[in-house]
């Protein structure tokens, strides 16, 4: 489950400044540590702005009917790509 640091953060980004939408919003953050999940990311127990940031930029993407969905859905994408690619971010080990 999303901090509420996180779900915080996600709504000044957003300018969210209800709390009706905050259990959407963490469902959100949450569906999205759970898709860097997939692609390999290894989400540190205290989060990292990289993955902070990623993990807004999905919100973005997925709150709402965004305008600019393309635009944000290819830099989450992204985001998410270089993270599966960092060491830190990953459990490859020397492999």
């Amino acid at each position: 489950m999303a901090s509420t640091t996180l779900i915080e953060k996600t709504k000044l980004a957003r300018r969210i400044k209800t709390d009706a939408f905050d259990s959407e919003v963490s469902d959100l953050l949450d569906s999205a540590m759970l898709d860097m999940g997939v692609a390999g990311v290894v989400i540190p127990e205290e989060l990292t702005p990289l993955v902070e940031t990623a993990a807004i930029t999905y919100v973005a993407c997925h709150f709402g009917d965004p305008d600019d969905y393309d635009r944000l859905k290819k830099s989450y994408d992204e985001q998410k790509a270089q993270l599966s690619m960092a060491t830190g971010y990953t459990d490859w080990g020397d492999a």
